[in-house]
């Protein structure tokens, strides 16, 4: 196996030509010297999402219920600090920053922040439909739920607050052109919240696909409106790989030969083939604008067939680290952080941090293998984003 390739190491990404499986080995380990990197273009990175890319959004809101302990230990362990994260270290779009030779994002909510290389409007428990929306079908979002609507009233508010007052569309995109946007992770909580609150069927969840689908594209319609060139949207996981649904829906023996939940995973497969039909459709309209579909899921299981070759502990991929036990270390009603809750040895050979979210391992071992090995399409405009 050999691709274009990146590696993590320090503060940057290295560039190689080709990616021998042994060199994407080193890269993952760390273990490789880094280069002189040359100037990025993409100059800042405006986000939005759940709790798979929150760096601190909604530890400044005030986390309850899942995430009341994303603000203490053993939350960000790995880093020597909680910092909001919803893992032990950092997250996909660390990763992404660094690769860019950028700092990592800001949380909007962090006044303190500077913002100079972006601004980060995830947050965890965020869903992509408003709450009013969910309601109408009895689904209920936590308190502190941004939805993805408001995640954009703030990327324009913050757009006001600084480089384009009154949001004039010359202004914008001057200062847009170099940004990267990324839309998504999302529509994750909005089946969630369904499928875990009320135990809803996986038939009756696929009537809200076209309508979690439409929210993602209505906010990258508007950012391109105001300038945004360079957009990728990424597509869910394999849900029916996460121990919080297999410590619940797995008696019903409904596993594939991984061990995961088959009827789940098919439906995020259903939601990643709608959103890519939309993508399609986005593309032929704004041919001027650059839009990546990044395949988490292909990227996750991409991990879990290579995950004793990539250091992780193969008699432990469907187990969280952090957690109360049984046969998935997840409990619904003791959550990581909790008393009675312990956390493994070594989160970095685990690929499920709190049964939910994933180790700082692991999405590094995604975001490398998104920006590597072609699980982010079209590859030629990742290669090109991601040129220095």
């Amino acid at each position: 196996m050999a691709t274009a390739s990146a590696a993590c190491h320090g503060g940057g990404i290295v560039y190689y030509k080709v990616l021998p499986m042994s060199m994407f080995l080193l890269l993952l380990r760390g273990l490789v010297q880094p280069v002189a990197a040359a100037a990025c273009s993409v100059d800042a990175i405006y986000s939005f999402g759940d709790s798979i890319a929150d760096t601190g959004n909604l530890l400044r809101e005030g986390p309850v219920g899942f995430f009341a302990s994303i603000g203490s230990y053993p939350y960000g362990q790995t880093l020597r600090k909680p910092t909001g994260r919803c893992s032990d270290g950092l997250l996909i779009i660390d990763y992404f920053a660094m690769a860019l030779n950028l700092s990592l994002v800001s949380p909007y909510l962090d006044k303190g922040a500077d913002f100079a290389s972006g601004a980060n409007f995830a947050v965890a428990g965020a869903t992509a439909l408003d709450r009013a929306v969910l309601l109408q079908s009895g689904i209920m979002a936590p308190p502190a739920s941004v939805p993805l609507s408001s995640q954009l009233d703030w990327f324009k508010a913050h757009l006001n607050a600084t480089a384009c007052p009154s949001l004039q569309v010359a202004d914008c995109a001057k200062k847009l052109a170099g940004a990267l946007f990324l839309v998504g992770e999302i529509g994750g909580n909005d089946y969630n919240y369904g499928f875990l609150q009320g135990f809803r069927s996986i038939e009756a969840m696929k009537a809200y696909v076209p309508q979690v689908i439409n929210a993602i594209m209505d906010v990258a319609k508007e950012v391109i409106e105001l300038g945004a060139t360079q957009i990728v949207i990424p597509g869910n996981f394999p849900i029916g790989c996460s121990p919080s649904y297999l410590s619940l829906f797995a008696a019903s023996g409904d596993l594939d030969d991984r061990g995961c939940l088959r009827s789940y995973n098919a439906f995020a497969q259903h939601h990643n083939e709608q959103l890519q039909a939309a993508i399609d459709g986005l593309r032929k309209a704004n041919t001027d604008v650059t839009v990546v579909y990044a395949d988490y899921y292909g990227a996750f299981m991409h991990l879990l067939d290579h995950a004793s070759l990539l250091g992780f502990e193969q008699g432990a991929l469907l187990q969280a680290c952090c957690g109360a036990g049984g046969a998935y270390n997840f409990n619904m009603n003791s959550m990581c952080g909790a008393p009675g809750t312990t956390t493994c040895a070594d989160p970095a050979r685990n690929v499920s941090w709190d049964g939910i979210h994933l180790t700082q391992q692991a999405y590094r071992a995604i975001a490398l293998s998104l920006l590597m090995e072609g699980f982010a399409q079209p590859d030629d405009a990742v290669q090109e984003i991601w040129s220095c």
